[in-house]
């Protein structure tokens, strides 16, 4: 493999390992913000052991976030020197803004909610967990406008040294396309943090322990997983696959397999792309659907790959097809299994139905995997441009680095974060095992995972 290839795949590897921790955490704020607002109005200490209990298992997100996420900012200088150069004059400002916000504003706050309840009372530790979901969501919003800026550049001019620079930072923030890739990537955030809510759920009370807390977080879990995945549906997919068919027309035949430019154009259920022949092998498709749902009009035209010169085309179409549909696939699926569980609640038979409690327990990594699967259909989209109609992808690696090197340091990533990945999941379960009764101890209550020295008298 040539210099290129190795660099992508080690930049792939680290961002797909990164933002395993983020969307658990980023999905988990608002619901910890809920659970301290019902402890405030109701009165019910329950609900203060259940904000507690999953601060800390963003707390532990939150630190394995930090971890994997440094190195990707040294992966732009290391790895990819020249597209730094060329658009470090405009993105360098929003990645500064995420840095203030996750690091100062998010971590401040979650230090005084996990270790100053006492201290600050009831209602300054609403603040504190309600501060540490601003600071989530402001710093994934300025990585967004990031990512959206390369999809979509605005707000730039190219200086006479040929390098982009900011012109207009209110433009870079409101950029059309950050708007519904950041309500897109957020709801689907609060998919994974739900269905990981309703796994916890699900898992007290087929292991009879703790099952009032497994009630609590099985009846939550579901009520979002249902509404965010509607949501998911529509408006918010829609928007963004529209938003790619008016900037990234060629993009948007290589997701959906439109080899050819057709009228009243159908979309693919299940095919398999023969990019050799042009074709899709064994389709099963709804007739003019693609048309109705891109333009609104059954008859619209859909420009299909024939429409675009090759070199335009993305330089992997089947691994997109196929990442775009998976993420379609099990956003149905999590549909389907929200509305089966939220009629069983509704019906009070979900608490005893061990085979909709198995599933729900079970379903918990396939969120994770739809929001890499989406990532992976935005950032094979993209291609072969790493700034949409600026600079290629073949443009911006570092050509002082090697292959070998590249190599090296990817396999070396790849067991450090290994050894991090065994001791995430060991310190996530044993959490889990103490689980939110431990923490009716009171406030200052120490998580399990932090006892590592004994303890000491005042």
């Amino acid at each position: 493999m040539d210099a290129e290839v190795i660099h992508r795949l080690h930049f792939a590897f680290t961002v797909t390992y990164h933002y395993l921790f983020p969307q658990l955490t980023m999905g988990l704020a608002p619901l910890i913000v809920i659970f301290k607002s019902l402890a405030l109005w109701r009165g019910d200490e329950r609900y203060n052991h259940a904000a507690r209990f999953w601060m800390r298992i963003f707390a532990i997100n939150f630190l394995f976030g930090v971890i994997t996420g440094i190195p990707m900012e040294f992966q732009f200088g290391t790895n990819w020197a020249k597209f730094a150069h060329y658009s470090g004059g405009v993105i360098a400002t929003t990645l500064a803004m995420e840095g203030v916000f996750a690091f100062f504003l998010e971590s401040s706050f979650l230090g005084l909610f996990l270790f100053g309840e006492r201290r600050l009372g009831p209602r300054w530790h609403w603040v504190a967990a309600f501060m540490v979901f601003l600071g989530s969501w402001l710093s994934g919003y300025f990585i967004i406008v990031t990512n959206a800026w390369m999809q979509h550049p605005v707000g730039y001019e190219i200086g006479p040294d040929g390098v982009a620079r900011l012109k207009s930072f209110w433009a870079l923030l409101t950029n059309p396309w950050a708007f519904w890739q950041y309500l897109h990537n957020m709801n689907g955030a609060v998919i994974t943090a739900a269905f990981v809510m309703a796994a916890v759920g699900a898992f007290y009370l087929l292991a009879r322990k703790q099952e009032e807390y497994g009630r609590l977080f099985l009846k939550a879990g579901v009520v979002t997983a249902l509404v965010c995945s509607m949501l998911q549906l529509y408006p918010l997919g829609d928007a963004q696959g529209r938003m790619v068919a008016r900037h990234q027309p060629v993009t948007l035949a290589a997701m959906e397999g439109v080899f050819r430019t057709e009228a009243g154009a159908p979309i693919v259920i299940i095919g398999q792309p023969d990019v050799e022949k042009q074709r899709l092998d064994n389709p099963i498709t709804v007739p003019k659907m693609l048309s109705f749902l891109t333009y609104r009009r059954w008859e619209a035209e859909v420009k299909g790959l024939d429409a675009f010169p090759r070199d335009q085309w993305p330089d992997n179409i089947p691994l997109l097809y196929y990442s775009y549909h998976i993420m379609v696939g099990l956003g149905t699926i999590f549909i389907a299994i929200a509305v089966v569980a939220a009629f069983l609640l509704w019906r009070r038979r979900l608490y005893e139905a061990r085979w909709m409690l198995w599933i729900l327990m079970l379903s918990f990594p396939f969120p994770y995997i739809a929001n890499t699967a989406g990532w992976m259909t935005a950032e094979l989209g993209r291609q072969p441009w790493l700034v949409y109609g600026l600079m290629r992808t073949s443009e911006g690696y570092s050509p002082t680095v090697s292959a070998g090197n590249g190599m090296f340091t990817l396999i070396g990533f790849m067991g450090m974060y290994m050894a991090l990945g065994i001791l995430f999941l060991f310190l996530i379960w044993r959490e889990i095992e103490h689980g939110p009764k431990f923490l009716s101890e009171g406030p200052s209550a120490i998580p399990p995972s932090a006892k590592i020295l004994p303890e000491t008298g005042d």
